[in-house]
């Protein structure tokens, strides 16, 4: 529930708020005044995109506050018992007010730059409006001429329906988001058909001239020791072969040597000198085969150069592999591996597409199915909401007017992308299904049904936002609903019935209504005046504007000016009187049934 708004330097107010109740509020003022200000505030709560031009003359910024009652819904967090609004609250840090209440600020200056503060935090503007949004909803002319349109006819619709339309609805769009998904893709493979052939055949190319070459892993560095080895082959052949007669030469090498060591300490007296044998033993096994392994390097070696040759030319091999494909072998082995496992994705570009065509064939054939289920519970939807929405437009002085609510099917054009078969039709698979749902009135029994956009006056069309409103708050309670001049156009009885059908509205919801008809006024349970003054304030010559709340004396006074502006005479007080009375009497007969 909303029971404070104060607003400063918005418009032609300089600085006013206004308490609200339960029950059934109106605000009523004359021409000028700033009723339009109230809604707009609301709307800039609910995250509206902040206009500079609305920023009052002379001031740097306005400001709009909002304190909303949150209600108790069993949560242990105090946060209301809504889900959503407990979710916003804790993620966006708000702190909640002791008593159950939560404060909405949203400022903007006159440069344009927007701020929003909830519960004390400061937070994105959209944040706020999922809050606010959660909390209240606002309908004025805008969206009277909204309703005209098929797609918030369809959203109507599909609110009316609740649960029985959400899930199949739910359910398409999975299905629509798939097979789009398989479609983007189908249409990429063919557009870049000739891009993935002239890719196969370089990605074939390189895998055979790396094949033909035939790399070893690490053989790139090992080659090139090799070579090193190589380039001074007669150096390294005369070392080798030196340390190799010094060490298992045929004579007077270190092996005879100590050979000869090992034999006179075998034949020793003195037992100090036979503990050193072991010690000459292993010595002469480690010489031994350091002996061995240069005799065996020498026989490694090539005889000439020609061995050298062959080996340079291997590495030139490699290197113009290492040139093109990757800094080392084991990088061009692995550009070959990740080559070889992407032409097993493209080599056969026209085969992908079969696979997909086939998989687009499947997701279309889901979409159809669901977009089916979707069309038949929005026409059992549709029967049951035009049957409870024409039983309010007959108590709304519209005589034997009634609604219909057509689900047809939305044709596809020829070269649409997204058509699919529906009822025996191609129809354009949309985002929010394949049906296009129509409201139509009906003057009398067995006319022909006229669409509203094309039938409805502005008071009628005022009657059937109205009727939809009462039908689609049926199933919830205690939400703030918020009506800018939903009764423009009518007059008479017609205005007597929407003021009593939002009085009955309000037993459920907070319902608050900018009007300027006194017999919607009369019903009200809460009646605000706002009030424009000249003066000079802040140094400046302009209009003004205050919000009170009217007794039940000035509501008379108000109702009586708002009569064709019959003011404090005896005859306008007298039916201003009448008509008060007569809304107090049916409120009280109402609630005491």
């Amino acid at each position: 529930m909303l029971e404070e708004l104060s607003i400063e330097g918005l418009g032609v107010i300089e600085q006013a708020s206004a308490q609200f109740h339960p029950g059934f509020t109106v605000l009523t003022g004359e021409t000028g005044a700033g009723k339009t200000m109230i809604v707009t505030s609301l709307h800039l709560l609910s995250g509206a995109r902040a206009d500079a031009t609305r920023v009052r003359s002379g001031d740097t910024k306005a400001t709009v506050e909002g304190r909303f009652r949150l209600a108790d819904g069993g949560s242990s967090s105090g946060h209301g018992g809504d889900p959503v609004v407990e979710e916003i609250l804790e993620s966006s840090g708000a702190d909640v007010d002791e008593d159950g209440t939560v404060i909405a600020v949203r400022s903007v200056n006159a440069d344009g730059r927007s701020r929003a503060h909830l519960g004390g935090r400061s937070v994105p503007v959209g944040v706020m409006g999922r809050l606010t949004n959660q909390l209240l909803a606002i309908h004025g002319q805008n969206d009277q001429l909204r309703l005209l349109k098929p797609e918030h006819q369809r959203a109507a619709l599909d609110t009316f329906a609740g649960s029985s339309v959400a899930g199949p609805s739910d359910a398409y769009r999975a299905a629509r988001d798939s097979w789009i998904e398989v479609l983007d893709e189908l249409d990429a493979r063919r557009t870049n058909h000739r891009e993935l052939a002239q890719e196969a055949d370089r990605l074939r190319f390189g895998v055979d001239e790396i094949a033909a070459v035939d790399p070893q892993p690490g053989e790139d560095a090992e080659l090139a020791a090799t070579i090193r080895r190589l380039s001074d082959l007669e150096t390294i052949r005369a070392a080798g072969a030196e340390s190799r007669e010094i060490v298992a030469g045929d004579s007077g090498s270190v092996v005879e040597g100590l050979g000869q060591v090992r034999t006179i300490l075998e034949t020793a007296a003195d037992d100090s000198l036979r503990d050193l044998l072991p010690r000459v033993s292993e010595a002469l096994t480690v010489i031994t085969d350091v002996g061995e392994e240069l005799t065996s390097f020498l026989a490694d070696l090539p005889a000439d150069a020609d061995e050298l040759d062959k080996l340079l030319t291997r590495q030139a091999e490699l290197k113009a592999l290492v040139r093109k494909y990757a800094p080392d072998i084991d990088g061009v082995i692995a550009w070959r591996t990740a080559a070889e496992s992407r032409l097993t994705e493209i080599d056969d570009p026209q085969q992908s597409i079969t696979e997909l065509e086939n998989a687009a064939t499947a997701a279309q054939a889901k979409v159809q199915e669901a977009a089916a289920a979707l069309h038949r519970r929005r026409k059992t939807a549709a029967k049951s909401m035009a049957s409870k929405v024409s039983a309010e437009l007959g108590g709304l002085a519209m005589g034997d007017t009634t609604l219909a609510v057509d689900v047809a099917v939305e044709p596809a054009a020829d070269d649409d992308r997204l058509a699919i078969e529906l009822d025996g039709r191609r129809a354009h698979a949309g985002s929010a299904g394949a049906d296009r749902v129509e409201f139509a009135l009906l003057a009398h029994k067995g006319a022909t049904p006229l669409p509203i956009a094309r039938s409805a006056s502005g008071g009628e069309l005022s009657r059937v936002m109205l009727a939809l409103e009462v039908v689609l708050a049926e199933p919830t309670s205690g939400s703030i609903m918020v009506f800018d001049e939903v009764d423009a156009g009518v007059g008479g009885r017609a205005a007597v019935e929407i003021g009593r059908r939002l009085a009955g509205l309000a037993r459920a919801h907070q319902v608050i209504v900018v009007t300027h008809l006194p017999q919607v006024a009369a019903f009200a349970d809460n009646h605000l005046v706002i009030g424009k003054n000249s003066g000079g304030g802040r140094g400046r010559r302009q209009h003004t504007s205050t919000v009170r709340t009217l007794d039940r004396d000035e509501r008379v006074a108000e109702l009586a000016r708002m009569l064709a502006g019959l003011g404090d005479s005896d005859t306008g007080r007298a039916h201003a009187e009448e008509l008060l009375a007569t809304a107090e009497g049916e409120k009280q007969a109402r609630d005491d049934s």
